[in-house]
């Protein structure tokens, strides 16, 4: 495994943020989304804005894995935005760049953010993904996530939940 570092994401890091959630959905997403809403929701500017939005209200934690010191992947977790109690957090996100995808460079996201959010005292995690995004399926499931019966609509597609324990 190439040299791997993750660190917290701060304000200044939005032009980062940005371009690999945006460069992710448009590798991940453009089977699944109209391109009318990939087009909309990849506006870098827009995304940037969002970031520093979020970067500023310190409410999401923001992870950021360089690899062989070059941005690759994201990830942003909080306590659930739902009405599920203050002991489930939430996998907001979790996006990399294509050319390293099935490298397990994921993977040793996942670990560090599951590892946050057990430190952090929660019992659960959620997380929703597009029922069509068989490989975040797979990937999710691998961590040890299982499908919950619920739905939701977002960007003109069908999300679903999935949900893990935390081990004490």
């Amino acid at each position: 495994m190439n040299n791997v570092k993750l660190r917290r994401a701060k304000l200044g890091d939005e032009k980062i943020l940005a371009y690999i959630q945006t460069e992710s959905w448009k590798a991940a997403f453009a089977g699944i989304l109209s391109s009318e809403e990939l087009a909309r929701s990849t506006n870098l500017e827009n995304v940037e804005e969002m970031y520093k939005k979020v970067l500023g209200q310190q409410f999401v934690h923001i992870t950021i894995e360089f690899v062989d010191k070059k941005p690759h992947c994201i990830a942003g977790w909080s306590q659930n935005r739902s009405e599920l109690g203050t002991n489930v957090a939430e996998l907001i996100c979790i996006h990399s760049l294509r050319d390293k995808w099935h490298k397990g460079y994921g993977s040793i996201m996942m670990r560090q953010i599951l590892d946050e959010i057990k430190q952090a005292g929660y019992s659960e995690v959620i997380l929703w993904v597009f029922e069509k995004n068989m490989r975040a399926i797979r990937f999710y499931e691998k961590h040890g996530f299982t499908l919950m019966n619920q739905k939701n609509q977002s960007h003109g597609a069908t999300e679903i939940m999935y949900a893990k324990k935390m081990e004490v």
